[in-house]
Formats: C-alpha cells, sequence, structure tokens
C-alpha cells in the first residue's frame, strides 16, 4: 500500500471514528440527557457492569488520577455514578452507575445502533457485517479510550 492510500484510509478510519462519537452524543442529549461529554461515555463503559476505582478508571482512560477523580466527581454530581464502600478493600471506594447512568449508556447503545443501521442503508447489512469482522481483526485489545 502506497503512503497516499495509507494515509487516506487513516483519515477515512479517524473521520469515521469521530462522526460515531459525535452522533452517540448527539444521540445521547436528543434523549434527555443533559450535562454529558463524550468522554463520560468511555468512563461509563469501565463502570459497568461491576464499578471502578478510580484507579481504575485512570488507567482505563490514559488519565491521571486527579483527571479521573475530576470526572466522577462530576458525574455523581449530575446523579450518573455514586461511590459506594468497596466489597474488598475497606480503604478503596468503588464508583458505580445510578440508575440514570444505566439509562443513558442504554440511550448511547440505541444511538449507536442507529448510526450503524445508517451504514447498513448505505453499504448494505452483509458490508456492515464483513467490515465489523475484519475491523475485529485488527482492533487492539484493552479499553477504548476517548481521544483527549
Amino acid at each position: 500500500m502506497q503512503n497516499s492510500e495509507a494515509l487516506t484510509l487513516t483519515a477515512a478510519l479517524l473521520a469515521v471514528a469521530g462522526e460515531l462519537t459525535q452522533r452517540i452524543h448527539d444521540g445521547v442529549v436528543a434523549r434527555g440527557f443533559e450535562g454529558v461529554r463524550p468522554a463520560h461515555g468511555f468512563a461509563f463503559a469501565r463502570l459497568a457492569p461491576d464499578g471502578a476505582t478510580v484507579t481504575e478508571l485512570a488507567a482505563h482512560l490514559g488519565v491521571t488520577k486527579q483527571a479521573a477523580s475530576q470526572l466522577v466527581e462530576e458525574i455523581v454530581r449530575k446523579g450518573y455514578a455514586e461511590r459506594r464502600p468497596h466489597p474488598l478493600d475497606a480503604r478503596a471506594r468503588l464508583v458505580v452507575l445510578t440508575e440514570l447512568g444505566w439509562a443513558c449508556t442504554r440511550a448511547a447503545e440505541e444511538a449507536a445502533a442507529e448510526v450503524v443501521r445508517g451504514w447498513g442503508e448505505v453499504l448494505g447489512e452483509a458490508e456492515v457485517r464483513g467490515l465489523t469482522a475484519r475491523l475485529l481483526r485488527i482492533a487492539p485489545g484493552g479499553p477504548v479510550r476517548p481521544a483527549w
């Protein structure tokens, strides 16, 4: 593959990822969830299903513990998460999604499904399934992080 072809592919993938993130966010807001940012969704993905400590969340997001603490404070204040005693470590606090956080997560899943259905209208469902399979072969393991 020529450098120019690689650059074209890279730009297309980044554009699709950015558009997907924005459309999921727009879908969440359209469903009545206010005060959320795309970064919150990346945090919610780590907090579901069993919660996480601030340290675990920081590692997942690729940020400092202080930055994760600020994000947790924000989502707790907005009612999307709450702190609970950690069941295995009396010194730690577990951050878990509230019912509002779970509802917001479901809204994000619905918005993502709408976007993918749109891809199916353009490419056809079989091609979207094939694209999914190919991307899964090259996608790195581990957390999906926001582009800070």
